[in-house]
């Protein structure tokens, strides 16, 4: 039977605790220091204590080292990975070859930053050692599929909820090119999401003040049992920087719907961990942080993947304002909307944002009417009773106990197996007599027995022999209690399975030369792919000076066909195209026979 993941995201252990709570098999957060989020930093205690709390679930946790290293960091580098190590992580992520060479005794997967978009690039990093390979998020499921057959025993991993960057994972420079904040350093300053003016050669304005480069959030909810057939191990939530009641609904809303398919549809699979989530919400994506949902290039590369109007969440559609009253507004929907929530007006003037103060006879009052007028559509960005709802949530995960109790008049025998077949047997001695005819010890032994408490366990079966004999409730409480604890040390000093392989440096890096795309910022790594078959390794862009006449961002996603003027058909729009937003311009190239989009800075002699 094959194990299938849901991979959550951590800010913090808080984070990391309710992932686990509501039904995560693994999560992935960042350590002190080398994650490509930098604003998401943990202390290596916190990363102990989350994997302690995971692994009582059977559920995994990933530390992302996933930056590029520079020669002076090398050796605090490998000082933080060892340090992850010893709190006992199950796996690092990173993108800097550097730390594959480092012979480091842990399981290792190649972030999505290390760019691999191709079956000659996945089964490169399968033959180096990686156990799992994590997927750039412009794939289609025609290229997931190839990628599998090309690579068939390393892990894939892909993302299917949450925010995409517009260019390709670790290949953007973007940032870079505005500031001295880059992607590749955990630092983006995201100007994807800024407005530009598209303008033409001559310097005449197409499209003004628009967010040509902000596309929507992903949302393949509805195709992981595509993915699933198609090779992919692991579904991964976007959101190390989204706080906890995000992590609470997505997981929760990925973890049914996974749950639904796993045992309506696919007996050939099976969850990662074990237990079950109980919570009192239903869950929502829609209520929490969204751009909107695309399905992004899954189907093949597509126009209605961006959103021009704003980078912010809007929310979800709640209706059209169909009147002006004094202080308020009427609309169609009102009654869906409640004091306290966020609503966003959605016109052609603009995206406006403000809360409802009160909401009566059909009348909403908001805080403030600026950008409110008839016709506009209003958008609910934060609900506020579901807010509550989530916030109030007594969700506890439990794992399913069975137990066997026997009595006899020297004592008492407990055997409990859990979820998973983990076994123990207690034993506590004691001088017992035989029970009265009025008292029924075997239910007695069930209702004790049943009483998990706080504990992660849920009594599921007793079964009691020995019901002649009398057994004080407080023995028998004294005896559940030793073998829920002996229970729970016996999963924790399980062995776990770890996929730790040597590269015994036989793979064969699939081009010559390693571009300074590539990032290759220190002599470790560049002695790696040296010792792979490379020939030529060029600078990293990442140390240059100046990002001027370079190309800054590669994307599948493409202005031109998200307009309609793309040149395989027909468009009014010749010559070249440039993004322009204040005094940082780019100039756009369209590589048809590939479809893809490509930004070179023009650098700052060419800006006005």
């Amino acid at each position: 039977m094959r194990k299938i993941e849901l991979l959550a995201p951590a800010k913090d252990l808080e984070a990391a605790i309710a992932a686990v709570d509501h039904g995560a098999d693994a999560v992935y957060m960042g350590g002190a220091r080398f994650g490509a989020r930098r604003a998401a930093a943990n202390s290596v205690g916190d990363v102990a204590r989350a994997a302690e709390y995971a692994h009582r679930y059977g559920a995994r946790l990933y530390a992302a080292l996933n930056t590029v290293i520079f020669d002076d960091e090398l050796a605090e580098a490998e000082a933080v990975a060892r340090e992850l190590i010893a709190a006992d992580v199950d796996a690092l992520i990173v993108q800097d070859m550097a730390l594959r060479a480092m012979a480091l005794p842990v399981e290792l997967h190649a972030s999505t930053q290390a760019g691999c978009m191709t079956g000659e690039d996945a089964a490169f990093l399968q033959g180096c050692g990686f156990a799992r390979v994590i997927l750039e998020r412009a794939l289609s499921l025609e290229e997931i599929r190839a990628i599998r057959r090309a690579a068939p025993q390393v892990d894939l991993e892909c993302f299917v909820h949450g925010a995409i960057c517009v260019g390709y994972s670790g290949r953007c420079f973007l940032s870079r090119s505005v500031s001295a904040r880059s992607g590749n350093r955990g630092e983006c300053s995201q100007p994807c999401r800024l407005p530009y003016d598209l303008t033409d050669a001559a310097g005449r304005t197409v499209i003004a003040g628009k967010h040509l480069l902000s596309v929507r959030d992903l949302d393949l909810s509805q195709r992981l049992e595509e993915l699933m057939d198609a090779g992919v191990t692991s579904f991964k939530i976007e959101g190390r920087l989204k706080d906890v009641r995000y992590i609470k609904n997505v997981v929760s809303y990925y973890r049914d719907r996974l749950d639904e398919i796993l045992s309506r549809r696919r007996e050939d699979y099976s969850r990662s961990s074990c237990g079950r989530s109980e919570r009192e919400f239903t869950p929502d994506p829609a209520k929490s942080f969204t751009r909107g949902a695309t399905e992004y290039m899954f189907d093949g590369k597509r126009a209605g993947v961006a959103s021009f109007d704003t980078p912010k969440a809007v929310g979800e559609y709640v209706g059209r304002v169909t009147g002006l009253v004094r202080g308020g507004f009427r609309m169609e929907g009102a009654s869906a909307l409640a004091a306290g929530d966020g609503i966003c007006a959605v016109s052609a003037a603009g995206v406006a944002g403000t809360n409802v103060n009160r909401v009566e006879g059909g009348v909403v009052e908001p805080n403030r009417m600026a950008g409110i007028t008839v016709g506009a559509d209003i958008y609910r960005n934060y609900d506020h009773r579901f807010a509550q709802a989530v916030d109030r949530s007594r969700t506890r995960r439990t794992i399913g106990v069975r137990a066997r109790v026997a009595m006899s008049t020297g004592g008492v025998g407990l055997r409990l197996t859990d979820e998973e077949d983990v076994e123990v047997n207690v034993w506590r001695a004691a001088s017992l007599s035989e029970a009265t005819g009025s008292v029924d010890m075997v239910e007695t032994v069930r209702r004790v027995m049943r009483k998990c408490g706080d504990t992660i366990f849920r009594m599921e079966e007793v079964l009691a022999s020995g019901g002649y004999i009398f057994a004080p409730a407080s023995l028998l409480a004294e005896v559940r209690r030793e073998g829920l604890e002996a229970l729970l040390r016996a999963r924790m000093s399980r062995p776990r399975q770890h996929v730790i392989v040597a590269d015994d440096g036989t793979a064969r890096y699939p081009r010559q030369k390693v571009s300074r795309y590539e990032n290759v910022t220190n002599r470790v790594a560049a002695e790696f792919y040296r010792r792979h078959g490379a020939v030529e390794i060029e600078p990293a862009l990442e140390c240059a000076a100046s990002t001027v006449g370079e190309r800054v961002m590669v994307s599948s996603y493409c202005i031109r066909r998200e307009i309609g003027e793309c040149l395989r058909g027909r468009t009014t729009l010749r010559g070249d195209l440039y993004l322009r937003h204040g005094a940082s311009r780019y100039r756009l190239q369209f590589d048809c026979e590939r479809c893809i989009m490509s930004l070179v800075d023009c650098g700052a002699a060419r800006r006005k």
